[in-house]
């Protein structure tokens, strides 16, 4: 059993709270390579933010669960090289699908985990969760749950449609379940490709899609039943039209790839939601970097001459979601 404190990492419990009296949601940054991991602490770090390292069961597979845990270590140690005296990390486990996945990272250091029952049979999810927060608070380990189903794919979490959550069936679930955090589905999407093109409308004047807009009134609802409870907002990448041009134009193919607009993101981190998921932005600004140097050096076969500049790009984003849309900077705990 390795506890999180000893690797020098934090729970979500008490920068939730900040969050929500705040104003401003933190930043929860899939990761999958050590460039990424870089980067995010680099962006965090400087900022001043508190963080949120989020690994899929298939990205904790790819690194090696023994390997990820010093990773997160050498992550706080990082963090605290690059200026951060007290850094508030967290890692956590995304879209656990069982137990006995959640208490396997609970094992070994991960200090925040979800369990994803929500396509299950609504008493079943209740039954599954609280199972896990039961073991999970044992090590004061905070779990965050789903009620309501998001369409998209990414890693290993598949869904052709999308099922609003159900404002009515909030506070029972969270009662039930003595659960920390909730994730709920207001109309926003896994992956890049989040609507089809039928689902939107297309700008008159560039040709780009317009997605539809988020279920702000499901989410008043909501926190309503709930005020004061932490709620998560999976599948929130915007894909940035730059990143998505660079890949079309040095060989890619993402067709009509459409995100979440981040004037809504913005919006809903003034509210209840203190936690947004961000993956595929990543993705995309790691892959334009690598096809643009590949591209304009195809001699090039140095890692480190194409990975370096995917690094950079991506801690050029990850600053621009702490400040401008999420508003986490300069709120790390006194």
């Amino acid at each position: 059993m390795v506890s999180y404190k000893e690797l020098g990492l934090v729970n979500t419990r008490e920068m939730f709270k900040r969050a929500i009296n705040g104003g401003y949601a933190i930043p929860a940054f899939n990761f999958n390579n050590m460039e990424q991991l870089q980067a995010i602490i680099k962006a965090s770090s400087e900022l001043k933010s508190p963080v949120i390292l989020q690994v899929s069961n298939g990205a904790r597979n790819y690194a090696n669960p023994t390997l990820l845990r010093y990773l997160a270590q050498g992550a706080v140690a990082y963090a605290k090289e690059c200026g951060c005296e007290n850094p508030e990390v967290v890692l956590h486990l995304d879209h656990g699908n069982s137990f006995e996945l959640c208490k396997s990272c609970i094992d070994l250091g991960f200090s925040s985990v979800m369990i994803d029952g929500s396509a299950l049979p609504y008493e079943e999810n209740i039954a599954l969760t609280k199972k896990v927060v039961e073991y999970a608070h044992q090590f004061d380990v905070t779990v965050e749950g789903e009620l309501g189903v998001l369409a998209g794919v990414e890693d290993e979490v598949a869904s052709e449609e999308s099922h609003y959550t159900k404002p009515e069936e909030v506070i029972d679930f969270t009662q039930k379940t003595g659960v920390d955090s909730l994730a709920i589905s207001i109309g926003t999407s896994h992956g890049a490709y989040k609507f089809k093109p039928e689902q939107c409308t297309r700008d008159p004047k560039t040709g780009k899609l317009v997605p539809p807009p988020l279920a702000f009134d499901v989410l008043d609802a909501i926190m309503e039943q709930l005020p004061g409870f932490p709620i998560v907002l999976h599948g929130s990448s915007s894909v940035p039209q730059e990143y998505v041009d660079m890949i079309n134009e040095y060989g890619g193919k993402l067709p009509d790839a459409v995100g979440i607009p981040e004037e809504q993101l913005r919006k809903a981190s003034k509210s209840a939601v203190c936690k947004i998921n961000i993956d595929s932005d990543s993705r995309l600004a790691f892959t334009a970097a690598v096809r643009k140097t590949l591209a304009e050096k195809p001699g090039e076969f140095d890692p480190r001459k194409y990975c370096g500049p995917a690094r950079d790009l991506m801690e050029e984003l990850y600053k621009h979601k702490i400040v401008d849309v999420l508003g986490s900077d300069n709120k790390l705990a006194k």
